[in-house]
């Protein structure tokens, strides 16, 4: 028996440091006359994919799923490199994105193994070339071998059967993962927030027994943003309510707004960060070479327009709900050319919770009061808005 129970531990044992995934321990930059490089320490031997991307020009390094033992997010970068961003990209697939300051090739990949005190080190030289040497030279991507598995695509959440009659609800957590969105002034990224918020909502939404509820995310992952926009689609959602908050090169703006899709922008701000939100697929490291064509396809046809009605028309009952218990920007409702609200047949609205950059609204924002508050305000709303459907759905 004392054998089978060792050999029955040793197997466990086993088992624990196959599950365990590797860490990460420190990041590293070193600027060079003719390179820069790059080094990630690792608790284990790395299986890798990297390669670049043009327009903007970046690495995108893939690696096994990975315990980050560092502050999750983005940091700055040397030499060539202005930035970095880290995080969940794919189930099992972590990514890192390094920003360049113009176009950069790969020079070098390889790894060292543990000696001096350091553990595994992944080691990537990236040289500077002109823009015309770049797109002449073949970008292949850099392999491991063993080659690292593709990345799995993010599963599609599930609901209720579609024998129940009530109303979807599909909750989009802004960014996620590898594109960690604003970042507040004590550090916390807007991709935490959102989904706190979302995880709530969808809780509080379950609670009434009124509504079915899915979300495009349930933990810190990335998702494309025509992926999430698909989802509501493919799920035959009622409603679509992306969560966000903002951020400002002035720290004074505060309040709570609300966006939903139009082509022309109702003011320059709404337009920018509507810019700046379409850019998280490009954050992630994705190819942006067939976006256009995507976005294209959607067109603004009948449909589209009856529901961009619908989405104006729940977007003013949100307004009217949240302006009893928070702080709005002027001009609440607004309008831009949003991504990720661009689907023919689901009234979606984008809500921006509130300003990081402000240090008052920071402070609300993650407080128990202000969530409750603000997630009580939505579900009035969504009640106010499926009740009159309802009404004219009956008249």
């Amino acid at each position: 028996m004392a054998r089978l129970f060792l050999i029955g531990l040793c197997v466990l044992l086993g088992f624990g440091h196959a599950w365990a995934q590797p860490k990460v321990g420190a990041i590293r930059f070193g600027a060079h006359p003719d390179k820069t490089r790059f080094v990630l320490e690792l608790s284990e031997a790395p299986r890798y994919r990297v390669f670049t991307l043009p327009d903007p020009f970046r690495v995108v390094i893939d690696l096994p799923e990975l315990d980050w033992d560092m502050s999750n997010g983005a940091q700055k970068g040397q030499g060539l490199v202005e930035a970095m961003r880290f995080g969940l990209f794919a189930p099992g697939t972590s990514r890192i994105v390094l920003d360049l300051a113009g176009p950069g090739r790969i020079k070098s990949v390889f790894t060292i193994p543990p000696q001096e005190g350091y553990p595994y080190r992944l080691v990537i030289d990236i040289a500077p070339v002109t823009r015309a040497a770049y797109f002449a030279s073949p970008r292949e991507p850099v392999l491991s071998d063993p080659p690292l598995a593709p990345p799995r695509s993010v599963a599609k959440p599930t609901v209720p059967a579609e024998a129940d009659q009530r109303p979807l609800v599909v909750i989009d957590p802004g960014h996620g993962g590898v594109d960690p969105g604003a970042r507040s002034l004590t550090g916390v990224y807007e991709k935490e927030i959102t989904l706190d918020y979302a995880r709530e909502l969808k809780s509080e939404l379950e609670a009434t027994g009124r509504y079915r509820v899915a979300m495009t995310r349930d933990r810190d992952i990335f998702v494309r943003l025509r992926d999430r926009m698909e989802m509501a689609q493919s799920l035959g959602a009622d409603i679509f309510i992306s969560l966000h908050a903002n951020n400002h090169a002035s720290h004074k703006i505060r309040g709570v707004s609300v966006y939903t899709l139009s082509e022309t922008a109702s003011d320059t701000e709404a337009e920018a960060l509507a810019a700046q939100e379409n850019k998280a697929d490009a954050i992630a490291g994705i190819n942006l070479a067939d976006q256009t064509e995507v976005v294209s396809k959607i067109l603004i046809d009948l449909a589209q327009r009856e529901t961009m009605n619908l989405s104006k028309r729940f977007a003013n009952g949100v307004v009217s709900e949240v302006g009893h218990v928070a702080k709005l920007l002027g001009n609440t409702h607004r309008y831009a050319g949003f991504a990720v609200l661009k689907s023919p047949t689901v009234p979606s609205v984008l809500v921006e919770i509130g300003y990081l950059s402000n240090s008052r609204e920071e402070k609300e924002i993650r407080t128990e009061k202000h969530k409750q508050q603000l997630i009580g305000a939505l579900i009035k709303a969504l009640d106010a808005y499926f009740a009159r459907q309802e009404s004219l759905n009956r008249s």
